[in-house]
């Protein structure tokens, strides 16, 4: 086979494995869990979330996660806010953050979060009850 025959081809193959698509997960392939939903009335309270590969149900780890907002919107408040802080995690998958509670009733804790190679953000929005 003539060397250009041979070079062209080569070159055509190349171009035909980079057109094929990589297969990536959906954001909807992961899920934010929050490990508990009620919590007593108060300051420093640790809000704990899994983050779960819903097609094996393992715990994903190394993820960024960028947004997070805790406020009173279930209960029509959604000016109330509590800062939130990050916090270092225990184990794989759980992410870790500090909040003060500062009134009783229904809190929504928004989180978003990047996960490593996947183009969709992974979002959720948590309801938690807050207790006197």
């Amino acid at each position: 086979m003539p060397r250009y025959i041979h070079s062209a081809l080569a070159a055509l193959v190349v171009a035909a494995q980079l057109s094929v698509p990589v297969a990536q997960a959906a954001a909807s392939d992961y899920i934010l869990v929050l490990v508990e939903t009620t919590y007593p009335f108060g300051d420093d309270a640790v809000l704990e979330v899994r983050l779960i590969d819903t097609r094996t149900n393992a715990p994903v780890e190394g993820a960024v996660i960028f947004a997070t907002r805790l406020d009173m919107a279930p209960d029509g408040m959604e000016t109330m806010t509590s800062p939130v802080l990050a916090l270092p995690g225990e184990e794989p998958g759980l992410y870790r953050f500090s909040a003060d509670l500062t009134m009783d009733g229904n809190w929504r804790f928004s989180v978003a979060a990047k996960v490593q190679g996947e183009m969709e953000t992974v979002q959720a929005q948590i309801v938690i009850e807050v207790q006197p």
